[in-house]
């Protein structure tokens, strides 16, 4: 009985991960693409570090619904082709706080709330929306940061063109132990070096496929995520 209800409940999980990801779609095609392609890149990760096929999967999922907080942003602060201000920039930094909140509020795997919340995180301590440093970042949000990253500076922007290959790959390098843990940063890029099709064109990534058995997520090593979003008002403001 016990096993059948975790079934039911992760199958669940992922239908609605899947119809947020359609939600992204509607409301901005370039974040969904983008989505779409980081999922690919955070699972390929996944999977050279040894993760199981079905954990990987899991991350792949998270990673669609990263910018799911970004559907709450208004459209003129997402397409600006200038530099963003500072209010500007405050709100569009609020989106991982949003998105985890919304998953919080469809009683998604915190495995998912976790990794959407984190993912602007640095491994020194800078990044947002709480600070969090080194290890006590969660490893799935550490590994989308990096596959995140890689596939923004890969790909055209309104207020950027893309990087080449080797101009990403040294902008990685550089934030190697200041913005990333340095151990996916070493993997990514193993897997760049060595597959020369690794980089994903644009708008041709397919979504994941659906897994309709149980998924032990893994476990992260962060303080209770629900509580901290209810008591820390200051991530939120």
């Amino acid at each position: 009985m016990v096993v059948a209800a975790q079934y039911y409940k992760e199958r669940e999980n992922r239908d609605i991960l899947h119809s947020f990801a359609k939600s992204i779609q509607e409301r901005d095609i370039v974040t969904y693409e983008h989505s779409r392609r980081v999922a690919t890149y955070a699972q390929r990760t996944a999977r050279y570090l040894g993760w199981s096929r079905r954990s990987a999967h899991d991350l792949s999922l998270a990673a669609l619904v990263h910018d799911l907080g970004k559907t709450w942003i208004a459209n003129d602060i997402l397409n600006k082709s200038e530099a963003l201000s500072d209010d500007e920039r405050r709100a569009m930094q609020r989106h991982p706080v949003i998105g985890a909140r919304i998953l919080i509020g469809c009683d998604i795997h915190a495995f998912f709330v976790d990794t959407v919340l984190y993912h602007h995180e640095a491994w020194d301590g800078h990044g947002y929306p709480t600070g969090l440093s080194g290890e006590e970042i969660p490893l799935s949000a550490r590994i989308l940061a990096v596959a995140d990253v890689y596939d923004v500076l890969t790909s055209q922007r309104p207020y950027k063109d893309p990087l080449s290959v080797d101009a990403a790959r040294e902008r990685l390098l550089l934030g190697s132990a200041t913005s990333f843990d340095p151990t996916i940063v070493r993997a990514f890029l193993h897997m760049l070096d060595t597959n020369p099709n690794f980089t994903l064109p644009q708008r041709i990534c397919a979504l994941p496929i659906m897994v309709r058995h149980p998924s032990p997520f893994l476990p992260n090593n962060v303080i209770p995520l629900r509580n901290r979003l209810e008591n820390e008002e200051d991530i939120s403001s």
